[in-house]
């Protein structure tokens, strides 16, 4: 059975400083910091699947936002078995050697039905990447991803054989980096179904079909024009599974499964401590799916400025908790600072 697939490949240099300088003009465009002004005059930073955005130092006049803790219900989302149809008239690029949806022609064109929730409407309509309980930024990649891809790198970390969720995943990248890294499984987790079905599995697919083709990865040649079997990408796909809704609802979907399912030993997360008002739920989201000797490599700023969260704030959450230990294995300097936090239960090996 052969696959051909729709797409518009825009590929970057190999270069990783030119991928990152292509991001960053992305980021970082005079367009996209006026954009960012105006809607941190409307809302906090947005990052990751509940993860508002660092913004302007005007952000530490904001009042933060009132809580709205909203029980989202999780949701298993199956993988079509007409994958032409998960990747057909999708717009992709590649950043760090990795496809991904384009989220700025998502966020011109919507996603027309598609979007049940609304959220692409909702976001463009209220000027802001997060809407508390509705949309959870999920659309955006930021930067504190490619901080924890490039840390991947520089640490070895081993993902051969290892059970691993992206937690608030959103693009997925940090999990299809494990996939492709030869993990035994990887579980993705966003707030939003709509960013499960239209970006997250789209970019899964994306690059399974480069890696699963036997192709050198560094070659040029879009995935569409590669010669690739079937089964290689059906069975790097049985190795995923997907799941939309609030983290305390994914987590107990899991523990109460019919389904195998054995606790994670990597969990990887980036920007999902801006708002101090999740950490109770994050926290014993990690407790009760991270494996006894499992590690959590967690990416943040060090402060969220309008909405309180940052790295001292969780740290100190984390040690009156008294379950987990925590360092700081890499702080970032360039621009707003940045970290990469490991957690491991307090008495594990």
């Amino acid at each position: 059975m052969a696959f051909q697939f729709n797409f518009s490949i825009d590929e970057y240099d190999n270069n990783e400083a030119d991928t990152h300088d292509k991001m960053d003009l992305q980021l970082h465009s005079p367009k996209h910091k006026q954009e960012s002004a105006e809607k941190s005059s409307q809302a906090a930073d947005a990052v990751g699947d509940s993860s508002p955005r660092l913004g302007t130092n005007n952000d530490q006049d904001e009042k933060p936002p009132q809580k709205n803790l909203c029980f989202k219900a999780a949701k298993e989302h199956d993988i079509p078995e007409d994958l032409n149809k998960v990747l057909e008239n999708k717009v992709m690029e590649t950043v760090s050697g990795l496809y991904y949806r384009n989220m700025s022609v998502v966020e011109m064109t919507g996603l027309g039905d598609a979007d049940k929730e609304g959220i692409v409407s909702k976001s463009v309509s209220s000027h802001s990447d997060l809407i508390p309980g509705v949309y959870e930024g999920g659309l955006t990649i930021w930067e504190c991803t490619f901080d924890l891809i490039d840390y991947f790198s520089e640490a070895e970390i081993q993902f051969t054989k290892k059970t691993v969720l992206d937690l608030g995943c959103g693009a997925g990248l940090l999990g299809i980096v494990a996939l492709r890294s030869k993990a035994e499984k990887v579980h993705y987790q966003d707030y939003n179904s709509t960013v499960i079905d239209e970006i997250t599995l789209p970019n899964a697919v994306a690059n399974c079909v480069r890696t699963g083709s036997g192709v050198d990865t560094k070659t040029s040649q879009p995935p569409s024009k590669r010669p690739k079997k079937a089964e290689h990408l059906r069975n790097m796909l049985t190795r995923c599974r997907f799941f939309s809704g609030e983290w305390s609802e994914v987590s107990r979907l899991l523990l109460s499964s019919n389904k195998p399912f054995s606790k994670y030993d990597i969990i990887l997360t980036s920007e999902t401590i801006y708002n101090p008002d999740y950490y109770g739920a994050l926290h014993d989201t990690l407790a009760q799916l991270l494996d006894k000797n499992g590690r959590v490599y967690l990416a943040s700023k060090v402060h969220y400025f309008g909405v309180g969260g940052g790295i001292p704030l969780f740290e100190k959450f984390i040690e009156e908790k008294n379950v987990f230990r925590t360092s700081i294995v890499k702080t970032i300097d360039k621009g707003l600072q940045r970290c990469i936090m490991e957690m491991a239960f307090k008495y594990s090996s």
